[in-house]
């Protein structure tokens, strides 16, 4: 079963980020990722940019995964 440690790992290894949090059960994980990446791109994209960087484990090893995806301006604004 994959772990919540595992995911963070997969996504940092394809996608440098300035904040990533994730948990879950093994089955179903919730992420916040904030990249530079995703400058100026719209929300699918930002996704699209997580699931490239965890590629086929989508599909075989992780069943479900919420994101919330900022930028780092979007992230700073948050707050």
């Amino acid at each position: 079963m994959v772990t919540p440690e595992q995911v963070k790992q997969y996504i940092a290894a394809g996608l440098a980020c300035e904040v990533l949090d994730v948990a879950g059960d093994g089955h179903h994980f919730e992420a916040t990722i904030v990249s530079r990446a995703f400058d100026g791109l719209s929300r699918v994209r930002q996704h699209q940019l997580v699931y490239q960087a965890l590629g086929e484990r989508m599909r075989e090893e992780i069943h479900a995964l919420s994101m919330k995806t900022y930028s780092p301006h979007e992230w700073k604004n948050l707050g």
